[in-house]
């Protein structure tokens, strides 16, 4: 169940005119193995045409977030908006464009995503949090504030490998979060335990918010990223289809 979306104020972030995220004509494809049969090979040769073994996820995507701002990934399934941000991250490289980062970049894109499985909570804490750019000094002086936002201290010397996929998203989102990013990328921010840790991420969130943090976020739920972003950008099939005021840009992806 999600937090009650009165419980979700508006934005109160104040974008500025500091670029922080700038995509410049991105293109990303994707290779599709088929086995084409032979009788198909020699159609396609008869009739001159190519078979498609590619998948085009984005097409000259071009974006610019403002430090302040939290920007909104909305579109149906297919439509290149979880592509688009991880290419933002770098766990995906642009076959064409590029994707220019200012400040110290943070997320949750993907479950266990820099989690060694045979190393144990606390060792992954700090493997995390050293490929998240922070210092052993740094991590030990956050350490239990980390711990205590997951919820999962009685676990926290457990190897990882047998955490539930809850348990891997409250101690990922919870390290993301502490290393103070300039830039945090978050995919499906709803997905993250039940209800009431939900809502203490909703809140982090706002934290982070209010001490002019810009942020990228992918999510379906489209009532909650109406009060939580400044601004939303949906996409279909790869390209841009719109980008502005939060309640047209859902009313424009419903209409789709």
């Amino acid at each position: 169940m999600s937090p009650n979306i009165q419980d979700v104020p508006e934005s109160a972030a104040v974008p500025t005119d500091r670029e922080m995220v700038r995509i410049q004509h991105v293109t990303k494809e994707f290779s599709l193995r088929h086995d084409h049969s032979f009788k198909e090979l020699v159609f396609s040769a008869l009739q001159k045409k190519k078979l498609s073994d590619t998948f085009l996820a984005l097409d000259d995507v071009d974006l610019t977030v403002h430090a302040g701002e939290t920007v909104g990934l909305i579109g149906f399934n297919g439509s290149g908006k979880s592509t688009l941000l991880k290419t933002i991250s770098g766990v995906l490289f642009p076959d064409h464009g590029r994707v220019i980062l200012r400040g110290r970049v943070a997320g949750l894109i993907e479950v266990g995503a820099g989690f060694h499985p045979d190393l144990s909570g606390r060792e992954n804490v700090y493997l995390n949090g050293a490929i998240l750019g922070m210092s052993r000094e740094q991590i030990d002086a956050r350490f239990d504030e980390i711990v205590a936002f997951s919820e999962i201290e009685e676990f926290i010397d457990t190897d990882v490998k047998y955490y539930s996929s809850g348990m891997f998203l409250r101690l990922a989102f919870s390290v993301a979060v502490h290393t103070e990013p300039d830039i945090f990328l978050v995919d499906e921010i709803l997905s993250v335990g039940d209800e009431p840790f939900q809502r203490k991420c909703l809140e982090r969130i706002r934290e982070l918010q209010a001490a002019g943090r810009t942020m990228v976020v992918v999510s379906h739920e489209l009532e909650m990223l109406e009060k939580l972003c400044t601004r939303i950008v949906v996409l279909r099939k790869g390209t841009v289809i719109y980008d502005g005021d939060p309640t047209e840009a859902v009313a424009t992806l419903r209409a789709s």
